[in-house]
């Protein structure tokens, strides 16, 4: 709920209750995708089963937003996919070149605006995966997003995009047999991974929303003048369930069945630096 984001952060969660709080549910590697930052990952990085990464707002040449989730990366690789995510061709470059695992987030929800046909055309050329199971996307769109991957034949992933504790490790993708990072990162790439957990839904969206407000009251008093606003929240929020569910559906009806649609429109023309770059590197 962009909105929020006027008045209060994303989260107030303390980043080491969040990673005790996964590995309690088992979590065999731990990974934060804060949105354009890497503030999470700053006091994680002393773990040997945490890695770091990122929700990245990316700009697509149709003008419309995404998220894309960009895995295990470094500081660096941050500040330069902060510089590129305007810029879709170089952005894309940057990614293959540094050999670095990325997927598209919640494609079906209207989170990140509007959605034109043309996206889903650089998400079948380029994107190697897809968020199939986000534990705050509703069902509908989650299994939108399942039968796109499955019909392009992307990787599936899996996230909480957990905003409170009790929420996180709610959704979570696991690789069969992996035994550390490096394996499991091998084997998104090679399709193996599973999505599991939950779908989102109204009341849980209702339930964080509250509880996000009650972090923002404990950091700032002042906004304790917003108070009398609380009551409106599940009106707030039954009208983005609402939109959501409209959403997935329309665009699910634009593209029908996504192989006949995708396959039958003419190839891509990305910039000539992009297509230089994807010539030049090696398989």
């Amino acid at each position: 709920m962009p909105v929020l984001g006027r008045f209060c952060r994303e989260s107030y969660t303390d980043p080491l209750e969040l990673y005790a709080r996964l590995k309690q549910l088992g979590m065999d590697l731990v990974t934060v995708t804060d949105h354009d930052t890497l503030d999470a990952a700053e006091t994680l990085r002393r773990f040997p089963d945490f890695f770091a990464s990122e929700e990245v707002t990316c700009r697509m040449p149709s003008g419309t937003e995404i998220h894309v989730g960009v895995y295990d990366i470094t500081e660096r690789q941050h500040i330069a996919l902060a510089e590129r995510r305007n810029d879709l061709p170089r952005l894309l470059a940057y990614l293959s070149e540094q050999r670095l695992f990325f997927s598209v987030n919640h494609i079906f929800s209207a989170l990140t605006g509007r959605r034109a046909l043309e996206d889903f055309d650089w998400i079948e050329e380029f994107f190697p995966a897809l968020e199939t199971r986000n534990a705050q996307m509703l069902g509908p769109n989650n299994l939108a997003a399942a039968q796109l991957a499955r019909a392009l034949g992307k990787a599936a992933t899996a996230g909480s995009d957990a905003h409170t504790l009790r929420s996180a490790g709610s959704a979570y993708t696991e690789v069969p047999s992996a035994r550390n990072k490096e394996e499991f990162l091998a084997g998104l790439r090679q399709g193996l991974g599973r999505a599991h957990g939950q779908s989102g839904g109204y009341w849980k969206l209702t339930r964080d929303v509250f509880a996000i407000a009650g972090g923002m009251l404990r950091e700032r008093k002042w906004t304790a003048a917003l108070l009398p606003l609380a009551p409106l929240v599940p009106f707030v929020t039954l009208a983005n369930h609402l939109v959501e569910l409209w959403f997935a559906r329309h665009w699910r009806h634009r593209l029908g069945d996504p192989r006949r649609y995708l396959h039958a429109r003419p190839p891509l023309t990305p910039t000539w630096d992009t297509v230089r770059w994807f010539e030049e590197t090696p398989a």
